[in-house]
């Protein structure tokens, strides 16, 4: 996830941060009609999002992260996994296997279980968010000389509703005052102006993002300012932190060979290994080799070990694979071909890596790659920029605003009956469709029947339909003629996740209107027109 945060002070300057509470976070400021990424207290221009916890204070940053080594049961790491989540969430449960802090149930909502003090402290993942967003603040602040409290949010597309209220409300706490809520990839096509030309015709971009721990590729569809997100795939097994890994097992082998000691199974080796590895592999995107150095490994060994970038790319030749294999069925689930793509936009700090980039460039040949910008700082530019939109500085953009567009995240269907007693399904309106939408449909039979069934449902990609509801009219008087009747759906703008619609025609002759409304439901309605009775069902959004 990433969140990205836009301020403006009292003397009207603008000021746009973004951070991504999984891996590492970063503060852009625009003044003057230039975006900036600012340093931390450390001096990098990224942090980690890491919070430590002590007997007396909380460390957030680089601290925190090199810390784990001797605090790794009171330190938080990866907090975006079960942001806005349940307990028994299985995203929750499996972040709970991984972390070296102990995650607990309260009320049903995950905590951490914190021992550093005297007595066991227990605090919610918006609590750990919270110190995350205050320590932004305090660099912007420190940046800028004066106070920041507005603020815009970029969260992942697939982020479901419940996660983005709990990120605002961990913005929130921290003093932000949050204006808006964009899409990364919006943020990421903004960085680099594309479609602020709202005359340059339709266009497609691939937005190519791979973060510390996941990996997302969107497909978007730029046409008169607006951007249209036609499929977008997240795969939450591969991401920075997977090459990190393949480093420092390699280091540990070598180790192995050199001083015939095992440290695979020693975890706190194996965390000093990994921050060593994360250190060379940031290195190895720019030079052709690095050193990796970790005082007292074990046994009060010391160990250095140089790493060549041909051998990095051969140890994670793999990963490289897996990490470009999303993007053509993605493309072909968009009903795109490779030669489609006008433009590639890279984001995520793993996107630097030199043999990753190359892959892309083979797999689209003929266009053109935007990576001019550092891709671990992209998005949060783009976040400046919609800073920039949001409080009229004409300087930042030109007058036609960039927009995103929220859609149906699933195809909306309505099951018939044809003649033969087969049932076909009829997709209404197909994941992509921007809302708010209305449909309109006529479903035939014969008159003789005295009612009519409409099953709605919803279809996650390739899965099988899943019904939300259904209408029956019912007493329909025997006629002659067809029966006509008007059916009515209305889909509000968040994407459903629990509830779907569709319809299944017995045999008269029935009119559907599709509507889809902005809160997330679906409203059907439908008419029998020969005698004008109605029959409605509202299918609630998931939170």
């Amino acid at each position: 996830m990433l969140p990205s945060f836009i301020h403006r002070d009292k003397n009207g300057s603008d000021k746009s941060f973004t951070t991504e509470v999984c891996v590492c976070v970063c503060v852009c400021v625009v003044q003057d009609g230039r975006a900036d990424v600012v340093a931390n207290d450390a001096g990098d221009r990224v942090t980690p999002a890491v919070v430590g916890y002590r007997d007396t204070e909380q460390i957030v940053g680089i601290a925190a992260k090199q810390g784990r080594v001797r605090n790794a049961a009171n330190t938080v790491v990866k907090v975006k996994q079960v942001l806005g989540r349940s307990f028994d969430d299985p995203e929750t449960q499996a972040h709970k296997t991984e972390t070296k802090c102990q995650v607990v149930s309260r009320d049903g909502k995950p905590y951490y279980e914190i021992t550093a003090g005297e007595h066991p402290q227990y605090f919610a993942p918006e609590d750990v968010a919270k110190l995350i967003f205050h320590k932004m603040k305090e660099t912007a602040q420190s940046a800028l000389g004066s106070d920041a409290t507005d603020v815009v949010i970029t969260v992942p597309f697939e982020f479901a509703h419940a996660q983005k209220r709990a990120l605002k409300e961990a913005a929130e706490a921290a003093g932000f005052h949050v204006l808006r809520l964009i899409h990364e990839p919006a943020a990421a096509l903004l960085a680099y102006n594309i479609g602020q030309d709202c005359s340059s015709g339709k266009s497609h971009v691939l937005v190519y993002k791979l973060g510390g721990t996941s990996l997302s590729v969107t497909a978007l569809q730029v046409n008169g300012g607006m951007f249209r997100v036609l499929s977008t795939r997240t795969d939450h097994s591969i991401g920075g932190e997977s090459f990190t890994q393949a480093l420092a097992q390699h280091l540990a082998t070598e180790f192995k060979r050199t001083f015939k000691h095992d440290v695979s199974s020693n975890a706190r080796a194996m965390l000093k290994l990994m921050n060593g590895a994360d250190m060379a592999k940031h290195s190895l995107s720019s030079l052709g080799s690095a050193n990796c150095f970790v005082d007292s490994l074990h046994d009060g060994i010391d160990f250095e070990c140089n790493v060549s970038r041909a051998r990095f790319e051969l140890l994670c030749s793999s990963l490289f694979n897996k990490s470009i294999q999303p993007i053509r069925p993605l493309l072909e689930e968009a009903g795109l071909s490779t030669s489609d793509i006008n433009k590639v936009v890279l984001c995520g700090g793993s996107a630097r890596i030199p043999r990753l980039q190359q892959m892309i460039r083979e797999m689209f040949p003929d266009v053109e790659l935007l990576s001019s910008a550092p891709p671990d700082e992209v998005i949060a530019v783009g976040a400046a920029l919609e800073a920039g939109l949001l409080v009229g500085k004409d300087s930042l953009a030109p007058e036609e605003d960039s927009v995103t567009v929220d859609v149906s995240a699933t195809d909306i269907l309505v099951k018939e009956v044809d003649e033969s007693g087969a049932e076909v399904f009829t997709v209404l309106l197909p994941s992509g469709t921007p809302l708010p939408a209305r449909r309109h449909h006529v479903l035939s039979g014969e008159g003789k029947l005295s009612s009519v069934c409409l099953e709605i449902y919803q279809r996650f990609v390739t899965d099988q339909p899943e019904k939300l509801a259904k209408i029956v009219l019912k007493d329909l008087q025997p006629r002659e003629e067809n029966h006509d009747i008007d059916t009515v759906v209305t889909m509000k703008r968040y994407p459903l996740i629990q509830d779907q619609c569709m319809a299944h025609l017995m045999w008269p002759l029935v009119h559907t209107l599709f509507l889809c409304c902005r809160d997330g439901s679906i409203h059907v309605s439908c008419v029998e027109q020969s005698t004008g009775r109605p029959e409605v069902v509202t299918i609630a959004a998931a939170s």
